[in-house]
């Protein structure tokens, strides 16, 4: 039985760039042929069995060439699979999705065309720069930069005699080329030009200039490919429309360390803000399964006063047990509930349920320290939380009433490859290292082994609050900050305050 192809563009760079389509592809499929540039992001959404091919090109070292890429497309296809072909932009706009499908048509695979936004137009809008405008371009024409082999298809006359916007892709090797025939057939030496390397990525960089001088500018700022040519009037309006490198958090390289189901919110944010994020989830939630002590909690629920919830994940396999069992938010009805943190409350209110207190301060002391003021011998408290967590509070209250502490998840070591991070992280100056909690930090240190010691040295470590800080600190590391507030928000707080 024949699978199925989808050549999807990925777009310019920036992951959330990719359309809904292109992302759905990625999840169903069942092995991925991926280009140099595609952002690892997106792999990352892929379903857990899916199969990896990398066939990357850069200039002049090809892993793979064209035809082997197109037979292992339709080798792949030949097995029953749901192939995604994952190509940078989008797969008709030089990205040789053309050929790519008229050798799966002639062999009669199924495909399909999935388009991209293509770098030509969303990378320079990043950059700040509208391919059309109004009152500077009502055209542009997009040519491929690989001239080596192509100076007799091109007729510079006419392209130097062109109102519109004029772009290169692919061609910062053959900037200096490009200048001296345009100027040579008539363009104005002072036509501006722009040079955007790593569209739409944290990274960005972009040198502005003229044909006279944009060859002498991209060597003195060492541009470097992918990088986009864009040649016009258009480019005045860069001044003006730049958003993207304005961020107040632009330029900054991040480490996340948050559980993968955790972090969506966290790296949401700070890519919002403009940063660079590298997602390191050092922890993996397991929950406990059977459960018979919590099941049998849940059915005799009656025999407690209070029901304590200490972590979003504790919220949530609660109430996933809850349900399981045929009850629903009403059984909850003559407790009351505490919890730990703004978001473990947002948590339960999604399960219909106001928690009835929570601390100003989000650690186990401050819980501790309002419910001493309101238990008595009478009550009796049910505490499900994490197998591997502090027994302060369990030890402060059982002085006052009977405690059910009920195991229901652990916090497990992360399975992300040591040795990517570290490539990753070895050409930069300066970077951020987040730990959310005591174990996220002992993980790290475990993953990464040796490396660990030379990588939290040279990062800025920030924690989420004082339990955290004290487990670094006993590692021998310094807290370059601390949170005020104990959450995520926190964190983005201290790098906000940081760039001001």
């Amino acid at each position: 039985m024949k699978g199925k192809v989808y050549l999807v563009g990925a777009g310019p760079g920036d992951d959330s760039l990719i359309t809904l389509k292109g992302l759905k592809c990625i999840k169903k499929a069942d092995v991925i042929i991926y280009d140099r540039l595609i952002n690892n992001n997106l792999l990352k959404e892929s379903k857990k069995n899916c199969k990896f091919i990398y066939v990357g090109k850069k200039s002049k070292k090809h892993i793979k060439t064209q035809d082997e890429i197109n037979e292992i497309i339709y080798r792949e296809a030949l097995e029953g699979k749901i192939v995604v072909r994952l190509k940078g932009g989008d797969p008709y706009v030089f990205g040789r999705g053309g050929e790519e499908g008229e050798y799966l048509a002639k062999r009669n695979i199924p495909f399909e065309i999935v388009p991209g936004v293509t770098s030509a137009i969303g990378g320079l809008a990043y950059a700040g720069i509208p391919i059309t405008h109004r009152n500077y371009a009502s055209s542009f024409h997009v040519i491929t930069g690989h001239l080596k082999d192509e100076n007799d298809k091109l007729n510079w006359e006419v392209l130097a005699s062109l109102d519109g916007t004029i772009v290169f892709l692919m061609g910062i090797s053959n900037l200096e080329n490009i200048s001296k025939n345009l100027i040579e057939n008539g363009k104005d030496k002072n036509t501006p030009v722009a040079i955007v390397s790593w569209a739409t990525m944290p990274y960005q960089k972009v040198v502005e200039g003229n044909l006279s001088n944009i060859y002498e500018k991209a060597m003195k700022y060492n541009i470097v490919p992918p990088s986009i040519i864009v040649i016009g009037n258009v480019v005045k309006l860069r001044k003006n429309l730049n958003f993207f490198e304005r961020k107040i958090l632009f330029g900054e390289t991040i480490i996340v360390t948050r559980a993968r189901e955790q972090k969506k919110e966290f790296v949401d944010k700070l890519r919002e803000f403009g940063a660079t994020t590298y997602e390191f989830p050092t922890i993996k939630i397991d929950e406990i399964t059977p459960n018979i002590e919590l099941e049998n909690a849940i059915e005799n629920i009656e025999q407690y006063t209070y029901l304590l919830l200490t972590s979003v994940n504790g919220v949530n396999i609660f109430f996933k047990k809850l349900f399981s069992l045929g009850y629903d938010s009403r059984k909850l009805g003559g407790l009351k509930i505490g919890v730990i943190g703004s978001k473990t409350a947002k948590a339960m209110e999604r399960y219909g349920i106001k928690p009835d207190f929570i601390p100003k301060e989000y650690v186990s002391e401050f819980l501790t320290k309002y419910l001493k003021n309101v238990l008595t011998t009478k009550d009796k408290v049910l505490l499900p939380r994490a197998k591997n967590s502090r027994s302060y509070l369990v030890e402060e209250l059982s002085k006052i009433c009977d405690v059910d502490e009920i195991k229901i998840y652990n916090t497990v070591k992360g399975t992300d490859k040591a040795e990517e991070l570290v490539d990753f992280l070895k050409d930069k100056k300066e970077f951020y290292l987040t730990f959310t909690s005591p174990s996220t930090f002992n993980n790290f240190v475990e993953i990464l082994g040796d490396n660990s010691q030379n990588i939290l040295k040279r990062g800025k470590i920030l924690s989420i609050g004082p339990v955290t800080s004290k487990v670094i600190r006993e590692g021998g590391h310094e807290v370059y900050g601390e949170a005020r507030k104990h959450t995520i928000e926190g964190i983005i707080d201290l790098l906000i305050k940081e760039r001001r």
